[in-house]
């Protein structure tokens, strides 16, 4: 049998986790708080595992990132997933211009663009990239 994790919790670290549990800027976050007070609770680790429909390992992970960290741990670190291939700041114009000029043939625009950036990509990229592009033009 392995060690158990225990976690105690003060008054001051119990409302910082319960305010981050009911007011998390987002839902991994506000998992990853009521994960920590449910094993405050003193609640095992296989069942708070099937409540968030998760394995064991995963929680335990986010209680010792809890541990060493405190609250910021739980918060999912900048970075994280695959980098853009298409940037909206140094190749919007290009995109743009392309598009413009083949407004009917996404995939004339596609070759075009892939030829003068040097860069290969899908079509649905590139229909990904316009979109979130003209999303923040109009936000």
């Amino acid at each position: 049998m392995g060690r158990f994790l225990k976690i105690t919790l003060d008054e001051i670290k119990r409302a910082e986790l319960e305010n981050g549990y009911r007011n998390g800027d987002s839902h991994t976050f506000r998992r990853h708080c009521q994960m920590v007070l449910l094993k405050a609770e003193g609640r095992q680790t296989k069942e708070i595992a099937a409540f968030f429909g998760c394995c064991e390992k995963s929680v335990n992970d986010w209680l010792h990132r809890y541990k060493k960290d405190g609250v910021t741990g739980l918060r999912i670190k900048a970075g994280r997933g695959r980098p853009s291939i298409l940037s909206p700041t140094a190749d919007a114009e290009t995109v743009r211009s392309a598009i413009t000029e083949h407004r009917q043939r996404v995939s004339l625009a596609k070759a075009e663009l892939e030829e003068s950036l040097g860069k290969e990509f899908s079509e649905r990229t590139l229909v990904r990239f316009l979109k979130n592009l003209t999303a923040d033009i109009n936000a």
